[in-house]
């Protein structure tokens, strides 16, 4: 990669302030998924190195729980600026390991950044209460303090800001962190490593290892030192962690898939939710855990709707991320290709219609056509199960409460849309829908102030917003007598 700041692209771990080899020489390989070229390799570090590294946290954490919210507010507001700084280098490391267009990689860059900049000025407000107290010469004191080591486990869709929205809370509030990135990106997050470095972090507050998530992932749940798991990734995986949880009775946040309905109503602006299910369908090739998976159309405008966004989607451009233009990018493995190609053909073999797309693009490896399903029966496997990739099942539905209970027709509850001009509809529809996100009118409802999670299988807990800080602290109650 020709980078600017050739420092950011970091083959080793991250650990105490130091860069790490480790002891295992069974490095860990990543490939480009758009050209399917090694890029580099990093250290596979065992369960016993990981259990030194959890040392290592617990020792700073000692003293950084007592810094100044200030203090820890200004290193935070650094690392920000310096990662915004480094935008294109980071950018650029981004997409060649996740493939996603470089336009769209930049945009998450400056959205990491800005889940830092925001906990950097909501350190400095972890407020406690006096409660009054109905018996005489008596007073009670609620306090918040941080919960201690936390152990963030996180994925390669968005491999730079669901490691900022984590540990900058974390961070924020005096934990300490270690971070486990996926496999399949774990260069992004080395990056930002070496950044929180020269923003000042004391040694052991922030740690990035890589290897097996199976032995760290292990080591992570079952070690007393670490109070905390934050884990992004699939509800199976997050089922495990808190298995392994359970032991320690950990504090837990589990942001797990989710399979987000799409509703247009008939009184819509047909222009608007096109574009919205635009974005929210395809932004990363469909590879986002509040993706759109189910689109409902009120029969009376679905022929409109319909024709509108497949001509939406026959201007995707599809290529490597690098290059000028490009909307979409390859699918982050084989593995994931498969499961496109098998979702789609369980549909059509059970009476869906290939609006566009339906197949392996032309430049195969691991791309895959933008397409749009017609006449899709709710029995089609798209229907219950989370594709992960760039496919839009379409839906028609006849009346408000069909389509609610078709909507909540699942064991996920992350994320939901619905476009209507019909305010009393609005309330209901937003209110009824059982979703931890309900977006109305918009299609990229993500930003730092909001609290982003779920409900159901979707997961437990709320990352962004000053109800994110509530997940790496602890309320204590003091009660004061003889006054």
């Amino acid at each position: 990669m020709e980078l600017n700041n050739k420092s950011l692209f970091k083959e080793k771990c991250f650990v105490n302030g130091q860069w790490e080899d480790g002891q295992n020489n069974n490095r860990i390989e990543v490939n480009n998924p758009a050209t399917m070229e090694i890029i580099g390799k990093v250290p596979n570090f065992t369960a016993d190195e990981t259990k030194s590294v959890i040392e290592y946290a617990d020792n700073a954490f000692q003293s950084w729980k007592n810094t100044t919210a200030k203090e820890r507010s200004i290193i935070l507001k650094k690392w920000s600026d310096l990662i915004v700084d480094n935008v294109d280098d980071l950018a650029k490391i981004m997409t060649v390991e996740q493939g996603k267009p470089l336009a769209e990689a930049k945009g998450e860059i400056l959205m990491g950044a800005s889940y830092i900049e925001f906990y950097a000025e909501e350190a400095k407000r972890v407020y406690g209460d006096i409660i009054p107290d109905p018996r005489p010469g008596k007073r009670i004191v609620i306090i918040k303090q941080p919960v201690g080591v936390v152990g963030a486990i996180t994925p390669w869709n968005f491999p730079n800001s669901m490691i900022t929205r984590k540990c900058a809370a974390a961070l924020a509030v005096g934990c300490t962190t270690v971070v486990k990135p996926a496999s399949q990106t774990p260069f992004s997050a080395l990056a930002v490593a070496e950044l929180a470095k020269l923003a000042g972090f004391p040694d052991g507050v922030f740690n990035i290892i890589t290897g097996s998530a199976k032995e760290i992932g292990m080591e992570l749940t079952k070690n007393p030192k670490i109070k905390k798991i934050s884990f992004t990734g699939s509800t199976e995986v997050g089922k495990i962690l808190m298995e392994q949880s359970a032991s320690t009775v950990k504090k837990m946040s589990m942001e797990l898939g989710g399979h987000a309905p799409f509703i247009v109503f008939e009184d819509a602006d047909i222009d608007e939710a096109v574009e919205g299910a635009l974005q929210s369908k395809f932004r990363n090739s469909g590879q986002t855990c509040i993706c759109t998976n189910r689109l409902f159309v009120h029969e009376n405008v679905y022929d409109v709707f319909l024709e509108k966004f497949t001509n939406g989607v026959k201007k995707i451009k599809v290529g490597n991320g690098l290059d000028e233009g490009i909307v979409s990018g390859p699918l982050i493995d084989k593995s994931s290709l498969e499961k496109v190609i098998d979702h789609v053909q369980d549909a059509v073999n059970i009476g869906a219609k290939i609006a566009v797309g339906g197949d392996v693009h032309p430049l195969g490896g691991n791309f895959y056509q933008p397409t749009v399903l017609s006449n899709v029966s709710t029995k089609a496997k798209i229907t219950f199960e989370e594709t992960f990739g760039p496919v839009a099942p379409v839906y028609k539905f006849s009346n408000d409460e069909e389509v609610i209970k078709m909507a909540n027709d699942t064991p996920y509850g992350l994320a939901s849309y619905f476009y209507s001009r019909d305010i009393g509809k609005i309330w209901r529809v937003a209110e009824a829908l059982e979703y931890g996100i309900v977006s109305i009118n918009n299609g990229l409802p993500t930003i730092p102030e909001v609290p982003f999670g779920g409900v159901k299988e979707s997961g437990m807990g709320r990352e962004g917003s000053r109800y994110g800080l509530d997940d790496y602290l602890i309320i204590k109650y003091i009660s004061m007598g003889g006054i």
